[in-house]
């Protein structure tokens, strides 16, 4: 993929800094959606996107059973389509993670039952003969799969979506302006860590309380630090969003501000196009038609670490383009309470 300019921007000139600012951000938007159509065609994301196609989706009822049996879960598969698909092998003395597998064959019209139940029931319908019937969900049966650290062989194809650079103090800066963004946040060493491969995470109570971020430590501060900005996202843009459905737009959004607001911090945030490919495909527009959104949390961000680290006075920093941030033109909270998207 293409790369980003080295040298920071900086926008001292307190008369030009709010419009110098903006389409500045407005270019990095630009350049990241021109970065995800690059990565979406690229052979690497391909491979990756091949991979992940020969996993099957769960059912909720078979995702809870596949984490009361093993939490650390994060790929299953079968122990035969381990071998055949994947070329890994179950590891000796491995326990099997079991689960309901759904029974499709053909079923009576009628009653809704394979031909053998139908007739064991005395169902009347005789319209058209079982050879005929159409096949349907007719029940389930109990099998087995194993979770990818229950096996040993050929590695699946990774994406890197990890941000380099020096971050400095910017972690630490980012833990002091959640106060000021009204945000409570938590680095979780790794042992006490709950939320399988995701960086992040941010929940709402939904009683009016701050959204909780958590985040998994991290040797990579650079890493660390666009992981705090994108849970800082999601807590200023999604409390009010409770639409499973929406939640690669969520996505799309927090990851966007991660990458401007690393870039501005003079990280090397391009990695971010693998991660918002995987969530988008190769619909980049999606990043520039929500370009209001991110470009306000953005800046406030900006603005909020800056001032807290010392960086400019309130009076330089003072009102944005709005004189209070709003995250959408027609925010309602959530009482609800839910649990918003993971980087």
């Amino acid at each position: 993929m293409s790369s980003q300019d080295d040298q920071r921007v900086s926008f001292d000139d307190q008369e030009t800094r709010d419009d110098e600012m903006h389409s500045t951000i407005t270019e990095w938007v630009e350049d990241l959606a021109d970065l995800t159509d690059e990565a979406a065609t690229s052979e690497q994301f391909q491979e990756w996107l091949d991979v992940q196609s020969r996993f099957h989706e769960y059912s909720y009822r078979n995702t809870l059973l596949i984490k009361a049996q093993c939490p650390q879960a994060t790929k299953v598969a079968g122990y035969h389509t381990w071998q055949s698909e994947f070329d890994r092998h179950v590891t000796e003395g491995e326990s099997a993670i079991w689960i309901w597998a759904p029974i499709v064959t053909t079923r009576c019209p009628e009653c809704q039952n394979a031909p053998s139940y139908h007739d064991s029931i005395d169902c009347e319908y005789d319209e058209t003969p079982p050879e005929e019937w159409s096949e349907g969900l007719v029940g389930f049966r109990p099998t087995t799969v194993f979770d990818i650290s229950q096996t040993e062989g050929d590695p699946l194809p990774e994406l890197d979506t990890e941000t380099n650079g020096d971050a400095g103090d910017l972690v630490s800066e980012l833990l002091e302006a959640a106060t000021e963004l009204g945000i409570d946040v938590r680095l979780v060493p790794n042992h006490e860590w709950s939320h399988g491969d995701a960086k992040g995470v941010c929940q709402y109570d939904g009683d009016g309380s701050a959204p909780v971020v958590e985040v998994q430590e991290t040797e990579n501060d650079a890493d660390l630090a666009t992981t705090l900005v994108h849970e800082y996202a999601h807590a200023l843009l999604h409390s009010d969003v409770d639409d499973a459905t929406e939640r690669s737009k969520r996505e799309v959004e927090a990851e966007a501000v991660a990458y401007v607001v690393g870039r501005h911090f003079d990280l090397d945030t391009n990695n971010s196009a693998f991660y918002l490919a995987a969530w988008e495909g190769d619909d980049s527009d999606a990043i520039t038609e929500r370009l209001g959104r991110i470009s306000r949390t953005a800046e406030k961000i900006i603005d909020t670490v800056e001032v807290t680290s010392g960086e400019q006075t309130q009076k330089d920093c003072g009102p944005r383009r709005d004189s209070s941030f709003k995250s959408d033109e027609n925010q309602h909270v959530n009482n609800t309470g839910n649990s918003d998207g993971c980087r």
